[in-house]
């Protein structure tokens, strides 16, 4: 594409700019969640970044400059809108109805996945965005932690995509592994709830793995997982502040100013996530209405992923190697452990 040409594309009117590789996003996240729901343990979400990259690696068209604003868009704003979405599914009532003594297992292992990552990826070498994600998507809620956490620190579609293979790989892992290792270790239905709920990343595999292993234990685990959830917002807010103020430092106007823009403090969509947490706490939002904006926040999510998928380049997830699929691999098994090493330090095991 020449220089006229992308002049010419930058005075189309932004809906005319956008329309095409948002609609490509958008049939990518029909078919992405056709197949979620026909594989409900993989999920839309992480079937939209493979088919995103898959289209982008094996179609041309797919690479053109014209596409670029959409698939933008997608990665962006419709991922930012996503999380709002899914925060009405959230009741911050929620965290009340988790015993006293479910909190210091669900806090100790969010540590564990927080520190490990820091620790870890010093020493395999993986710095960076993978680093962040991969911790924060293993010791939160998986695709929706690193999504969330992307839209804060603005992480390449590389880091992206490789964190959620490697957060996917696990997620699979838990759903084979978890329930013949509770039924060796003798875990009662409560034991294991807790168990997935803290050490198993996506909510679909922690229901997967949790109704697998007891009717009892499938309740408490999702219950155990959407608190978990909730640190989103201390975690997020703290990567906004802490990504805003490096970016000053930085900027040498930004610092002269000696102050910072409250939205790169607190993002215009964890405002957003906050307020749709607090309304489905109040009882503002219809229980009727909670289907569909799980449908439709779960769907806003896997189109923001085919559209990073599609804007993926394979040679720059190649470059990263083998190390972060390991840190990944020594995160989940040291989040596994801890969350039974403090089952059985608090009397929950």
């Amino acid at each position: 594409m020449t220089d006229t040409d992308t002049r010419e594309a930058d005075t189309r009117p932004w809906l005319i700019r956008v329309a095409p590789g948002l609609g490509v996003a958008l049939i990518i996240a029909v078919v992405a969640s056709l197949l979620g729901a026909a594989v409900p343990i993989v999920g839309g979400p992480v079937f939209g970044i493979v088919l995103g990259a898959v289209v982008a690696a094996i179609l041309p068209a797919a690479r053109s400059p014209r596409l670029a604003p959409g698939l933008g868009f997608a990665s962006k704003p419709v991922l930012q809108i996503s999380i709002v979405v899914l925060g009405t599914g959230l009741s911050l009532q929620q965290v009340l109805t988790v015993s006293g003594a479910s909190l210091p297992v669900m806090l100790g292992t969010l540590a564990v996945a927080l520190a490990g990552g820091w620790l870890f990826g010093r020493w395999l070498n993986v710095r960076g965005d993978t680093q962040t994600l991969i911790a924060v998507g293993t010791g939160i809620c998986g695709a929706s932690a690193i999504a969330a956490t992307t839209a804060v620190i603005k992480a390449k579609e590389s880091d992206v995509a490789y964190a959620i293979g490697t957060i996917f790989t696990f997620n699979i892992a838990a759903v084979l592994l978890f329930p013949p290792v509770g039924h060796l270790l003798g875990l009662s239905p409560e034991a294991f709830g807790l168990w997935s709920g803290t050490a198993i990343n996506d909510t679909s595999s922690v229901v997967a793995a949790a109704f697998a292993y007891d009717a009892e234990a499938g309740p408490h685990g999702i219950v155990v997982k959407l608190t978990r959830t909730l640190t989103l917002i201390p975690i997020v807010g703290f990567l906004a502040v802490y990504t805003a103020r490096k970016t000053a430092k930085a900027d040498p106007q930004t610092a002269q100013k000696g102050s910072i823009p409250w939205r790169k403090l607190m993002p215009l969509f964890l405002v957003g996530f906050l307020v749709a947490a607090s309304l489905q706490s109040l009882g503002v939002i219809p229980q009727a209405w909670q289907p569909g904006l799980s449908t439709l926040g779960t769907f806003l999510i896997t189109t923001a992923l085919a559209g990073i998928g599609a804007s993926l380049r394979l040679d720059d997830m190649r470059k990263a190697g083998y190390r972060p699929l390991l840190l990944g691999a020594i995160l989940w098994v040291a989040v596994a452990l801890s969350s039974l090493g403090l089952q059985a330090l608090t009397g929950t095991l």
